[in-house]
């Protein structure tokens, strides 16, 4: 009997993170899904819906910033499903401010859940990865990461720093059977992603701006992000997706 896929996606109460583990799910994937216990909630219903397509999943709860969180859900996971397969690191907050405006916290906030989070769940599994010889790591980036927005600079860092992370993390691993790849979604129509969409005339323009003439879905980054998680990708890595309609070609 071949032994199922399992993968563990943070963020996933809503938004990317619940289309990423909904479709992993429907693909025949254990999921684990994570978040902060105050949205215990919102990823009970996620896993629900996952559960009445058939499939395994389990909610795992914790702040992807805190190294014991990290650990902790790691050994829950492994204890459930004996093995990780894939490692989705979604989890993200956007907290508009301008440079000159910025406090320390809100910079502080968004690095330690965008970047470091990625680092310590990564950290915190990457064991098991080793052990057998597998293991497909996807970071969520933006392509906020890349060109960036006002009032957005220690976001864009964050996904700068995800990105370059990764790099690395690709070349470290890859001897070892794992691969590492980002995708960087584009405007996406999610709870985060209003913040660009408030105003019509800004939704507009965005629209304009994207060779496919539409704001995304966050279905619309849940394919992608099965393809690095499958096989099918097995001689990529270290590569950053951009899964944005079309508004950065690079």
């Amino acid at each position: 009997m071949t032994e199922q896929r399992t993968a563990f996606v943070t963020g996933a109460s809503r938004g990317i993170g619940a289309a990423i583990a909904r479709d992993l799910g429907r693909r025949g994937y254990a999921v684990g899904l994570n978040d902060i216990p105050a949205q215990k909630e919102a990823v009970t219903e996620v896993v629900e819906e996952i559960r009445a397509m058939g499939g395994a999943a389990e909610m795992f709860l914790g702040d992807v910033s805190v190294k014991a969180d990290c650990d902790a859900m790691a050994r829950a996971f492994l204890d459930r499903f004996g093995h990780v397969d894939a490692i989705v690191n979604n989890a993200g907050i956007l907290i508009a401010g301008a440079v000159d405006g910025l406090p320390e916290d809100h910079w502080d906030r968004v690095m330690d859940i965008n970047a470091k989070g990625s680092f310590m769940v990564i950290q915190a599994f990457l064991p098991a990865m080793k052990s057998r010889g597998y293991g497909r790591i996807v970071n969520i980036a933006s392509i906020g990461g890349k060109h960036g927005a006002p009032e957005q600079a220690h976001y864009s860092a964050s996904k700068a720093a995800v990105m370059g992370f990764s790099r690395v993390l690709a070349q470290e691993v890859g001897p070892l059977g794992i691969t590492v790849n980002c995708i960087c979604p584009g405007i996406i129509l999610t709870d985060m992603g209003r913040v660009n969409l408030e105003d019509p005339a800004v939704s507009d323009a965005w629209k304009a701006r994207t060779a496919l003439a539409r704001i995304g879905a966050p279905d619309d980054v849940a394919g992608p992000v099965a393809f690095f998680c499958s096989d099918d990708s097995h001689f990529v890595t270290g590569q950053t997706l951009n899964v944005d309609g079309g508004i950065v070609f690079s």
